[in-house]
């Protein structure tokens, strides 16, 4: 299976090709946080094919950029979007708050939910998809100072039944992205 390595958010390339992942990976499976403090499950998806991807809203540009693509990329579903959802899982939950993070990817998509969590919540996801992210601590002395966050980047796709199908990097075309996600649609 391809690996996608630890980039700081604008360093870096990834590799190109959508990887497929079937029996590589686990099957959807999370219970985070949502807009108006609602637990969201994978079984809120269930019917639906998810393509999750992990970041951070105040990233500058990577995080925005693949969430531009992926709504570029439902649009181009037309009638089809509906069955698609996109989901924005934040590894900075210190300073992504669930109606924030809803807030920041209605702006792209409205297929598109953001979800976050307590540390260890995420901690625990992020090993379950083998996502690699690292938070600078913020200084105790300055809370509202700047940090850096880096992390994996990858669009993992997931089935109608929430198993595992492929793995792209953030820099996947859109051709590429819609071949591989319309034989998952009905």
């Amino acid at each position: 299976m391809a690996a996608l390595v630890l980039w700081a958010c604008g360093v870096g390339v990834a590799l190109a090709a959508v990887h497929p992942v079937r029996g590589f990976l686990p099957d959807l499976k999370f219970s985070l946080q949502g807009a108006g403090g609602a637990t969201v499950t994978e079984q809120a998806f269930a019917g639906k094919v998810v393509l999750m991807f992990f970041g951070y809203a105040s990233c500058p540009d990577i995080c925005p950029t693949t969430m531009a693509q992926l709504a570029q990329v439902t649009e181009a579903l037309g009638p089809q979007a509906d069955q698609v959802r996109i989901l924005f899982v934040s590894v900075d939950p210190h300073r992504d708050t669930p109606d924030m993070l809803q807030a920041y990817v209605d702006q792209f998509d409205r297929h598109a939910i953001g979800l976050t969590g307590d540390e260890s919540a995420i901690a625990a996801l992020a090993r379950r998809y083998r996502v690699a992210y690292q938070i600078e601590r913020p200084d105790p002395a300055h809370p509202d100072a700047p940090y850096e966050v880096s992390h994996s980047r990858g669009i993992y796709a997931f089935d109608q039944h929430g198993k595992a199908v492929w793995l792209a990097p953030d820099s996947e075309s859109q051709e590429d992205l819609l071949a591989a996600i319309r034989p998952m649609l009905h």
